[in-house]
C-alpha cells in the first residue's frame, strides 16, 4: 500500500516539476514571437502643398441681356398705294436706302393723262420712302399694293449703333462699377468679350432695387438680341495675398470654424485654426496665422483626422 502511495506521489511531483519547467519556456517563446512581429504602421498617407502669394480676386457674376436701345419705325410720307416693297424681315439696311415706293391716287390719274399727251415728261412718278438709320429689319407691316395713309408705320428697324448689353445691377454693388470701366462678358457658348460701361439708368426698379447699366461691346457686335450673358464684376483685387487650395482648408458642419493641417516635422501634422478671407472657385485667402512658403500644408489625407496625426508624405 505504501509503495502504491509512494508511486502516486512521485508521479504528482514529476508533473509539478514538468509544469514549472514548461511555463518559463512558453513565456520565452511568446516573448520571442512578440519581438519578431513587425509594428503596425499607423501613418496616414498624405500629399502636401504650400501657399500662393499671387493676387486673388473676389468676383461676382450677374446676368445681362443683349438688346437694341433704339428701334426706329419708318412711316409713310404720303397717302397712296405701295408700288414696291424692297425690304424683308431680318434684312440689314443702310441709312438712306430706298425701302418703299408710294404712288398717290392723284399721280396715277394725272400721270396717265399727261404721259399720254407727252411720254417724255414721265409725270406721276412714285414717292420713295428711305431708311433713316442703319440696322436690322425686325418687322414689316405692309406688302406691295397695299393702300397706306400718310404717317402709317411701314417697317421697324433696330438701330445697329444702339446695340448694347443691359445689366441689372443691385444698387449695393454700384460702388464696384464706373463709367468707362472694362468688364469681361462670358457668352453661353464659352467665348468671352470685353465691354465698356457706357451709362447708368437714372432710375432704380422699385421692386428689385436694381439699376440698369448700359454696356457697349468692344469690337464686333455679332451677339443676337435677347441673349443672356454673364458679366463678371471684380469686388476686390488684392495684389499680395496668402492663399491655399480649397482642399487644404477644413471646417466644421456650421462653417464657423476653419483650420488646416500643418507639418511640424517629417512625419507629424497638427491642426492649426485659421481666419479665412476672400474665396474663389479653387482658392481661399488665409488672413491669419501668417504662413510662409516654407510651411508644408496637408492637401489630401487631412479630412476627418485627429488634431495631431502621424503622416507619410507621398508624391502627387
Amino acid at each position: 500500500m505504501k509503495s502504491i502511495i509512494g508511486v502516486q506521489m512521485t508521479n504528482t511531483m514529476t508533473k509539478f516539476f514538468f509544469f514549472l519547467i514548461l511555463i518559463p519556456l512558453l513565456f520565452i517563446a511568446c516573448k520571442k514571437n512578440a519581438v519578431d512581429e513587425k509594428p503596425i504602421d499607423v501613418s496616414i498617407p498624405v500629399t502636401i502643398t504650400s501657399i500662393d502669394t499671387t493676387g486673388i480676386e473676389n468676383t461676382i457674376e450677374l446676368n445681362a441681356t443683349a438688346t437694341y436701345l433704339v428701334k426706329n419705325s419708318i412711316k409713310a410720307n404720303a397717302t397712296g398705294y405701295l408700288s414696291s416693297v424692297n425690304v424683308a424681315i431680318n434684312d440689314f439696311v443702310n441709312n438712306g436706302a430706298t425701302l418703299f415706293s408710294i404712288k398717290t391716287r392723284e399721280s396715277k390719274v394725272l400721270g396717265n393723262t399727261i404721259n399720254k399727251m407727252d411720254p417724255s415728261l414721265n409725270f406721276g412718278g412714285a414717292i420713295r420712302v428711305h431708311s433713316n438709320t442703319s440696322g436690322i429689319v425686325t418687322m414689316v407691316n405692309v406688302q406691295q399694293g397695299d393702300y397706306v395713309q400718310d404717317g402709317d408705320p411701314l417697317v421697324t428697324i433696330n438701330d445697329a449703333s444702339s446695340f448694347a448689353l443691359v445689366l441689372s445691377l443691385p444698387y449695393e454693388l454700384k460702388k464696384y462699377i464706373a463709367v468707362g470701366q472694362q468688364l469681361k462678358v462670358a457668352l453661353p457658348d464659352g467665348s468671352s468679350r470685353m465691354a465698356t460701361v457706357q451709362k447708368f439708368s437714372p432710375t432704380v426698379d422699385a421692386s428689385s432695387q436694381t439699376q440698369n447699366v448700359v454696356l457697349k461691346i468692344n469690337g464686333k457686335r455679332d451677339i443676337p438680341e435677347n441673349l443672356i450673358v454673364k458679366v463678371r464684376i471684380n469686388k476686390t483685387a488684392n495684389t499680395a495675398t496668402i492663399s491655399l487650395p480649397k482642399a487644404a482648408v477644413l471646417s466644421d458642419e456650421t462653417q464657423t470654424d476653419f483650420w488646416i493641417m500643418k507639418l511640424i516635422n517629417t512625419n507629424t501634422a497638427i491642426k492649426i485654426p485659421i481666419e479665412k478671407g476672400i474665396q474663389t472657385e479653387d482658392r481661399i485667402e488665409i488672413i491669419s496665422p501668417i504662413l510662409t512658403k516654407e510651411d508644408k500644408i496637408l492637401l489630401t489625407g487631412n479630412y476627418g483626422v485627429a488634431d495631431t496625426i502621424k503622416v507619410k508624405v507621398i508624391k502627387k
